[in-house]
């Protein structure tokens, strides 16, 4: 055992998450690796193997963890069942004739499938093979078309039932249900000031974004209200199965995960794409990522109990509130880490590791608990667009079809823009504190 003060031990943990992260380590074993080494360090084997042992399991324990799965299934059920195809060929035919429509359309779909999904992959993957080909193929600027998708699809980890938000209720010891509440008027917030730099954009460059031809559009209004009609429903059932029944005190946050998956099983049954091979792919993949948040959850889980025993906690506490400009330079602090940590590793880390400290740095500063918490899973939008660990950029990159000549550094250029929105979006909420807090206030 070794004696170390409460700052030596905070440096290097943090320090030593970091290295195992640039290193390549998977994010799970840099956190396993470091909690359990510095816990030996400290206390030997029996004692630190003690603590991880029952914070490993008290954070697998947790009910409302149990939606998680559930909610991964949701979102890829729903991207196979075509629901996204019906709504892009439907808002085409309304959004097509304006410059920079698709994208609008893009923009509007990823806001729809987002209260259906919950995970940022299979949003943007929809959108990447969906949206992606009808703007470039009409020859739309690349990294606009890029942008949109990944702005308009990380919203699925915004806007609930998000996985976000579900892992992030549990750490600060906040009502999940309250989080959803709370993400609805920042998420739509969000899209609207996304089409808003898409449609002002356009019309300063309106060579970025050509209106679709009038003859691809020649419909009469009542066949393009129908399709509308039409496509809007299976998702509005959807997100009423889902967040109606959490609204109308039927069911819990997880009982209401359960009823989602349920539903996107009928919905892909109602669009015949529901097959053997469907469900078990789906089966397949909801076990891998739902392994893996749940891995990277009880890991620190585990990392968080050995900091805060050696008084990490503290010295982070300290050093946060002791910064120049009071609360809200305590604020400014810990949105700048969230930010910096968003370009190295990936949300699950941060909220894991970071919600568990900083919430009662939030509480003793004065903040409203529902109102910070968003704050951070706002910031934490632009991890998805900010690399090298942008989830947005890998998943583009996956889905689309390389006959589009899409390249990694069209795709950044075309992020970047969002990054700079969401750091608007921010200062919106800070200036108006209702954005997060009417709804829940209004339904809770």
């Amino acid at each position: 055992m070794i004696s170390m003060s409460p700052e030596l031990v905070t440096f290097l943990m943090i320090v030593g998450i970091l290295l195992g992260v640039l290193l390549g380590y998977p994010l799970a074993l840099s956190v396993g690796g470091v909690g359990i080494v510095i816990g030996i360090l400290l206390w030997g084997p029996r004692l630190a193997g003690e603590l991880y042992y029952g914070r490993f399991f008290s954070g697998l324990e947790n009910y409302v963890l149990l939606a998680v799965p559930m909610f991964v299934f949701m979102g890829i059920m729903l991207e196979h069942s075509g629901v996204a195809e019906g709504m892009y060929d439907a808002l085409y035919l309304w959004f097509g004739g304006l410059k920079g429509g698709l994208a609008v359309t893009t923009i509007l779909i990823g806001t729809v499938v987002a209260a259906c999904v919950g995970i940022i992959g299979a949003s943007v993957t929809m959108l990447a093979l969906i949206a992606l080909p009808a703007m470039i193929n009409r020859g739309y600027d690349r990294s606009l078309a890029a942008g949109c998708v990944a702005a308009g699809g990380s919203l699925g980890i915004l806007i609930p039932p998000s996985i976000m938000l579900v892992v992030y209720g549990p750490m600060a010891g906040l009502s999940v249900g309250r989080l959803f509440f709370g993400a609805f008027m920042p998420g739509f917030l969000l899209s609207a000031l996304y089409m808003a730099y898409i449609l002002v954009r356009c019309l300063v460059q309106p060579s970025l974004a050509p209106p679709v031809p009038a003859s691809e559009r020649a419909v009469p209004l009542s066949v393009k209200t129908t399709k509308l009609v039409k496509s809007m429903v299976p998702p509005v059932l959807l997100i009423l199965a889902v967040l109606g029944s959490i609204f109308f005190g039927i069911a819990a946050p997880t009982e209401a995960a359960g009823v989602g998956a349920l539903a996107s099983c009928l919905l892909a049954a109602a669009y015949r794409r529901l097959d053997w091979h469907v469900l078990a792919r789906t089966a397949l993949h909801t076990v891998r990522v739902a392994g893996m948040v749940l891995l990277i959850g009880a890991f620190a889980f585990a990392f968080v109990g050995i900091f805060m025993r050696a008084n990490g906690d503290h010295v982070v506490s300290e050093f946060v509130l002791a910064a120049p400009g009071g609360r809200w330079g305590a604020f400014a602090i810990i949105m700048f880490i969230c930010f910096i940590l968003g370009f190295l590793i990936d949300w699950l880390g941060i909220i894991f590791i970071m919600v568990p400290i900083v919430t009662p740095i939030g509480a003793a500063a004065g903040f409203d608990p529902l109102w910070f918490a968003m704050m951070i899973c706002i910031n934490l939008q632009m991890s998805f667009m900010t690399p090298p660990f942008a989830y947005a950029l890998f998943y583009i990159r996956g889905a689309a079809d390389p006959k589009l000549g899409l390249t990694s550094s069209a795709i950044i250029t075309g992020m970047v823009p969002y990054v700079f929105i969401i750091v608007l979006a921010l200062l919106l909420c800070i200036a108006f504190p209702q954005i997060i807090l009417w709804l829940p206030g209004m339904m809770l």
